[in-house]
């Protein structure tokens, strides 16, 4: 009985045995990121109206950053060494966000009412739980059945049965080619029972593949996980950022645009930066009451735990290369992605998708792709949905929780997601501090407008054009096409595509909000480039902040200095460090190295796009100086040289051209010609240039003509000029009418500094096309080598840009030159072979004309005028 009893006991013991270590193990875990997540404070944000104000400050982190150790300075004499220690005052740790923004950590409209107003709402002493539960919840239909039953799907499934089983014979025909005619005969005529039964067995193989495809991409966006999600990101959150900020009236612009047209999905464009992105803004909007969306992800995010997190979240995974065989169409991986966001879009789904495809590297937006768009824009042109509305989103972060891209940069290999990354990142961030992030949601269109626009812009003819395409206008490969059925679809669908996907990115770019990291770097990398005071700093931030007044929404607001000091403690010494100038001042610098210099251009290509076509402008009118040779006799600095304005604009727009795949320097209604007048006013009205009629002009004056301009180009040129009274200056004199002002080096030198870096990189591949001559090579062979030539021209001050070591910009000009027809990219058992073109590769001397073309985007100074 006793051996029955300890028996019956050995399962429950060893049980309780195991359940203990489980315990011990967990509970270990929790405390030990208790001790590293400055928990305490977490703790006490739980119940933040009982105003427990624990002061938690972690030893984990870390010895403290420079800045914050005293400065020691010593007096030696004969006979003793007095140290003395000069401390500097402690500094603010925060930031106030911009006017007009909340941060939503800090919103909870569905948190319990204040104490002692009612005791029974559990809200109050639990106000985030209550917050994420409380928030609306919505239907997220699940659209799989849906899809695996269209038929649609049923007729790819054949189509590609029906491709393989051809390919099939072809192949068989190509091994038994050889053999004799009655051999042949006798296998036809067993091969209509045999084809059929290959075609049977093919075809319920493509079947199995299409479910496989649909049960990996699909979402499992429930309102559970966004509860309890949400309330996780409530707590986790505030340990490495300052705070979530959003604008109040966008919020209630989606709101409004929501509630009014109930059945319209949203969709939602973000220029992407950070796997943050979809979180956060998901994040966003199921806190505000607006329904989440389907988020299309990459599949190298499907990685264990994370990745089903992120489908109940709402991700579908979708691979980054649709088609594995270069010209060899995926029909049915098509199929399914096509027909499972028409689905979606019909049972009311919103859908966010990010129109650059990857994040960005460079901090820049990157050139559009228009898949996914595609499918949209042809639910709404088959009448599957009446319309939708897309919302670009523009996110930054005043510093990158992802890390950084030095490495693929550097022409590196990039490291794949994981399971042991996703975690590391994770305990990197909980242990960091990022600052503010910002999203802002810009005004939707609705793409019914969006193509009543565009065909009464192609339709309409007459005097009142509202778009008129210029022969001079830059034209871009369409990388648009229908995930399904692409070779149905027509070259108006692709252009229009095109010009929604262009737009979305240009106005993106324009309404990012600028950070104080994105400000202090550029500062750094245009105008103080050595290195300056915090003063000097402070006061150039003061006069950019007066330029960017009405043009860029500012994260950021308070004085200037202490904005400049704020920013350089937060991204750290490993980018920018203080230390001691020849004055014995203490100065603000970029850190030693040149993955500093790579890093901190991340942050200051926020700005590059605003001042991207003056920055052109710019360096074209001091070319266009040095090539007059009457100008290279004279002494710049006695004598105001001029260029004509007509003549600028055409070089202008030449230079242009070698940025098209760098920026969308205009929207898809816009010439280039317009923006190019507008760039030059604005330089006018800075006082950077001048023109001898406006030299004592008053602004008012300057505001006037540029607004005749424009109505000039809006009317068209023919009109203006009947009555042979050009008033409005359409035909522009060979005379010098715009001159050179010697007051305003120092910012004529920042302008040409914001796209330098590019055209060195852009000449360093223009001079290596030499090595191409009567000889191909893999392109990845010769991106590093153009990375490596450049690394060598940094460290031999050949090249003062050490931000131009890019293979983005690498690629970019690639890509131009293979649009000149300079270079010739074939595809090779999937590698991408590079060879000159043909005119190219029978005159070895026809290079140095696109090394000259090249080399007048690079900013050259007349006579040391800088």
């Amino acid at each position: 009985m006793l051996a029955t009893l300890m028996s019956f006991l050995q399962g429950p013991v060893e049980f309780s045995l195991l359940g203990f270590i489980e315990a011990a193990s967990v509970a270990f875990i929790l405390y030990y990121i208790y001790a590293k997540t400055r928990t305490l404070a977490i703790i006490a944000g739980l119940f933040p109206n009982l105003n427990l104000n624990i002061n938690y400050r972690s030893t984990l982190f870390g010895l403290q950053k420079a800045h914050n150790k005293p400065l020691i300075t010593s007096t030696a004499t004969a006979t003793t060494t007095i140290t003395t220690t000069k401390k500097e005052p402690k500094r603010e740790n925060f930031l106030a966000h911009g006017i007009g923004t909340q941060n939503m950590l800090e919103l909870t409209p569905h948190a319990g009412r204040k104490p002692f107003h009612t005791l029974k709402d559990w809200g109050v002493y639990f106000p985030y739980v209550a917050q994420s539960f409380r928030s609306k919840k919505f239907d997220y239909p699940q659209v799989t059945s849906l899809v695996q039953k269209d038929p649609v799907l049923q007729r790819a499934i054949k189509q590609a049965a029906e491709q393989i089983l051809r390919e099939q014979e072809q192949q068989s025909k190509e091994t038994t080619g050889h053999e004799d005619l009655n051999f042949n005969e006798r296998r036809n005529s067993y091969r209509p029972p045999h084809r059929h039964t290959d075609y049977q067995h093919i075809l319920q193989r493509q079947e199995h593949r299409a479910i496989k495809i649909l049960k990996e991409m699909r979402s499992t966006l429930n309102n559970f996980l966004l509860a309890f999600t949400s309330w996780l990101l409530y707590k986790l959150l505030p340990c490495f950022l300052t705070g979530v900020v959003t604008h109040t009236q966008q919020i209630e612009m989606l709101k409004t645009a929501s509630e009014k047209a109930p059945g319209i999905p949203l969709i939602f464009l973000p220029l992407h930066r950070s796997h943050l992105d979809y979180i956060l803004v998901t994040f966003i909007l199921t806190n505000n009451d607006i329904r989440s969306p389907l988020v299309a992800a990459g599949n190298n995010l499907q990685i264990p735990v994370f990745g089903e997190i992120l489908r109940g979240l709402g991700a579908f995974f979708i691979k980054r290369k649709i088609d594995p065989i270069v010209g060899k169409k995926d029909i049915i991986y098509r199929a399914v992605l096509h027909l499972y966001l028409q689905h979606a879009l019909k049972m009311g789904h919103n859908v966010e998708f990010f129109i650059e495809g990857g994040r960005t590297r460079t901090g820049k937006p990157c050139m559009p792709k228009g898949g996914i768009l595609s499918v949209i824009v042809n639910a709404f042109m088959d009448r599957s949905i009446p319309d939708a509305l897309l919302v670009p989103v523009s996110v930054n972060y005043e510093r990158l929780v992802d890390g950084n891209f030095v490495r693929e940069q550097k022409g590196e290999k990039k490291i794949p997601e994981s399971f042991g990354k996703a975690m590391s990142g994770i305990w990197k961030a909980l242990n960091s501090k990022y600052g503010l992030m910002r999203i802002d949601f810009n005004k939707p269109y609705s793409i019914k407008e969006l193509v009543q626009s565009y065909n009464k812009i192609a339709k309409e003819d007459g005097s009142m054009k509202i778009y008129k395409p210029s022969a001079r206008t830059l034209q871009h490969n369409q990388s648009t096409s229908s995930l399904y059925g692409t070779d149905v679809v027509c070259e108006e669908h692709r252009s229009l595509i095109e010009s929604i996907s262009r737009q979305v990115v240009y106005d993106c770019a324009a309404a990012t909000s600028i950070m104080s990291t994105n400000a202090l770097a550029f500062l750094l990398l245009t105008r103080y480039r050595n290195g300056a005071t915090d003063k000097e700093l402070a006061k150039a931030l003061d006069d950019l902040r007066q330029r960017l007044t009405g043009k860029k929404d500012l994260g950021f607001s308070g004085e200037s200095l202490h904005i400049i000091n704020y920013a350089t403690d937060l991204l750290g010494e490993k980018l920018v460090k203080r230390c001691y100038d020849s004055n014995n001042q203490i100065s603000i610098c970029v850190a030693n190295g040149i993955e500093s210099w790579i890093e901190l251009a991340y942050y200051s290509n926020t700005l590059t796009p605003h001042f991207a076509l003056q920055s052109i402008v710019l360096t074209t009118f001091h070319n266009l100086l040095l090539k007059h040779v009457n100008m290279l006799e004279e002494n710049l600095t006695s004598t105001e040289p001029g260029i004509c304005r007509k003549k600028l604009i055409e070089a202008a727009i030449e230079n242009c051209e070698v940025y098209r795949y760098e920026y969308i320097l205009y929207k898809p209604t816009e010439t280039l010609e317009q923006v190019l007048e507008s760039a030059i006013d604005e330089l006018i009205v800075q006082g950077i240039i001048k023109t001898e009629q406006t030299e004592n002009e008053p602004e008012s004056v300057m505001d006037n003509r540029r607004q005749a301009r424009g109505l000039a180009t809006y009317l068209g040129e023919d009109d203006m000029s009947d009555d042979g009274h050009d008033f409005l200056d359409v035909e522009q004199p060979q005379l010098p009418d715009l001159f050179l002002i010697s007051d305003t080096k120092v910012q004529q030198k920042a302008l040409c500094e914001v796209l330098a870096p590019y055209g060195h990189a852009y000449l360093c591949v223009a001079q290596s096309l030499y090595i191409l001559y009567q000889n191909s090579m893999l392109e990845s062979e010769f991106i590093k080598l153009v990375v490596k030539e450049l690394n060598t021209k940094v460290k031999t001050q050949q090249c003062p840009y050490a931000e131009s070591i890019s293979t983005d910009s690498v690629r970019n000009c690639l890509k131009v030159l293979e649009k000149w027809s300079v270079i010739e990219i074939s595809n090779q058992s999937g590698l991408r072979l590079l060879a000159l073109g043909t005119l190219y590769e029978t005159s070895r001397s026809s290079l140095k004309n696109i090394v000259q073309r090249i080399s007048d985007i690079v900013p050259y100074y007349a006579n040391d005028y800088f």
